[in-house]
């Protein structure tokens, strides 16, 4: 147990971090999608969809790949290693010739298949290093997801001034690297573990089959789809609150542009902070509970009680200021935590011996909610009456899903007890 102790670390923790931090900038797009727009003179709508097609790489690969991180994690994070890293500099190459497509394709596809194979191989082995907290292991290495943002954003943003956006691309291309090189390095299972097919197999017929599967799949998706609609319309709200606060009201579009820019800043750090307490709080909690699907009530019934508290206070503007950053750092915290209680919340159900597998799956959830989520937010602020305050519209639309995710969480918790 000693030596279990003093090598989960360096075997475990670290490797995670190394993998995680550099394929959580996915989401920095925000700091450099304008810029590529203007670069390839293509519309900043099209552009996005290297975004969307990043996140459905991500899931859809992972779902493939459960079984091969099962088998062998060394492979699985060389292979990481290599989409992420070919992708992103294939990224600065497609910029640098003019090519969208090639943004596609590498940034979207390959770079997409290098998130997914990433996201997925540290967690069973933080499950089997620490056996005893698992969600605090998968909580830390989810976190440095979740974190990335908060560290690469202003680095981006230092690099793309001093060498240039295509630069830029190429010399974090080598810097993650070098990171993910060391995590496939250093990542090793536990001693005496062996891999047995007779029981890491299991069929992803006999999973989707089950009905307690699809009920997670449901509450994930839904939670990550109204993340993504909030998130995507962040700016947007804070500009439509800002606006109509004495300090800012009047004053002409250059001149509040620059007044609330640090403002809204601190905001969108502040959310990257919520969003990595709420990955490393909530799988931290789900490991004091005896259910984990509580977790997941408690994220949907707290997103829901925000989103109530922003809808009641919407004709008091200085209210309406806190409601909506309560709202943005909640939800916010609510979505990191969905993502790192999942792993625990699959292994209850499927065992750990596979929960590469029915990880990766679940995961497909993340695919299709990168394509729906902004999607949503766009075509609900468009159609919204009142055009002074669109994103109120948004509000009672998530209010709606996250009651539909509380329901499916919650049948998932009644479907368990009974067989137990």
């Amino acid at each position: 147990m000693a030596r279990l102790t003093a090598n989960r670390w360096t075997s475990a923790i670290i490797p995670a971090l190394l993998i995680h931090i550099p394929i959580g900038t996915v989401y920095c797009w925000s700091v450099f999608k304008q810029l590529i727009a203007d670069r390839l003179h293509a519309a900043p709508a099209s552009v996005e969809w290297a975004f969307s097609l990043a996140i459905f790489f991500l899931g859809m690969s992972a779902a493939f790949a459960g079984p091969m991180v099962e088998r062998n994690i060394k492979k699985s994070s060389l292979v990481s290693m290599v989409c992420f890293t070919v992708g992103f500099a294939g990224t600065g190459a497609s910029i640098a010739a003019g090519f969208l497509p090639g943004v596609f394709l590498c940034y979207g596809a390959i770079m997409g298949i290098g998130l997914g194979v990433g996201y997925l191989t540290p967690v069973k082995n933080l499950m089997l290093w620490f056996a005893d907290n698992k969600g605090l292991a998968t909580g830390i290495a989810v976190a440095g997801f979740g974190l990335a943002k908060a560290i690469a954003s202003p680095l981006m943003e230092y690099l793309i001034g001093a060498v240039g956006l295509v630069n830029m691309f190429f010399v974090l291309a080598a810097v993650y690297a070098v990171m993910m090189f060391f995590g496939f390095l250093l990542i090793k299972r536990p001693a005496g573990w062996t891999y047995d097919p007779a029981t890491s197999h299991i069929s992803r017929v006999s999973i989707l089959k089950k009905p307690v599967f699809w009920g997670i799949w449901i509450a994930f998706y839904l939670n990550i789809t109204c993340g993504l609609a909030l998130i995507s319309q962040e700016k947007d709200i804070l500009h439509d609150v800002l606006a109509a606060l004495p300090p800012y009201a009047g004053l002409a579009s250059s001149d509040f542009a620059a007044a609330t820019a640090g403002v809204i800043g601190l905001v969108l750090a502040a959310d990257a902070v919520f969003n990595t307490a709420g990955r490393m709080g909530f799988s931290t909690l789900s490991d004091h509970l005896k259910r984990r699907e509580t977790v997941y009530q408690v994220i949907f019934i707290m997103s829901i009680l925000v989103c109530l508290l922003q809808i009641f206070t919407n004709s008091i503007d200085n209210a309406l200021l806190w409601a909506v950053l309560a709202m943005l750092f909640l939800v916010n915290a609510g979505y990191g935590g969905g993502f790192s209680t999942l792993p625990v919340l699959l292994d209850q159900h499927f065992g750990t011996k596979t929960v590469s597998t029915t990880h990766g799956l679940t995961l497909s959830a993340w695919a299709f909610a990168g394509l729906s989520g902004n999607q949503l937010a766009s075509f609900v602020v468009t159609h919204a009456p009142d055009q002074t305050h669109r994103y109120a519209a948004l509000i009672p639309v998530l209010a709606v899903l996250f009651t539909v995710a509380l329901i499916s969480s919650t049948l998932v918790k009644i479907a368990g007890k009974r067989v137990k």
